[in-house]
């Protein structure tokens, strides 16, 4: 059976990673994404940047472009290294910092998750929640 990203789940893991963002006082903009990397949802906390409305949705694509947290890009694409310059190709969509995530079930990626608003570690804490949550209503 193949999972597809829905709405009512999208909307849970949001709720998820704002609650932490709450937690550690941090505004986010929360973007959960289809398995290609199309939007299924997002959400703007009060008094979070405006940048991050793209920067969110941009990380939840990258993971799905890429099947692999955005984390994991930094050290490839320094300069000097295979993927250097990796953030200016794709229309400038991929984000080589941390903060979005694939989403997982059965071994494929069924979706994405990306949040930004804070320092990198908090964007990263934010999206884990999502994940998280995202791994409880799956099992």
């Amino acid at each position: 059976m193949t999972y597809e990203m829905d709405l009512e789940t999208a909307t849970q893991l949001i709720e998820a990673s704002q609650d932490k963002a709450e937690e550690i006082d941090v505004p986010q903009v929360i973007a959960v994404a289809n398995s290609e990397g199309n939007l299924v949802a997002q959400h703007r906390m009060d008094g979070a940047w405006l940048a991050s409305i793209k920067i969110s949705r941009n990380k939840a694509y990258t993971a799905a472009a890429l099947e692999m947290p955005t984390h994991a890009l930094a050290e490839m694409s320094e300069p000097g290294e295979p993927l250097y310059g990796l953030q200016t190709t794709d229309e400038s969509r991929m984000v080589i910092f941390g903060g979005g995530y694939p989403l997982e079930r059965d071994g494929e990626i069924v979706g994405t998750i990306g949040a930004s608003g804070g320092q990198v570690n908090q964007d990263m804490e934010v999206a884990q929640a999502g994940v998280e949550a995202f791994d409880e209503l799956t099992d």
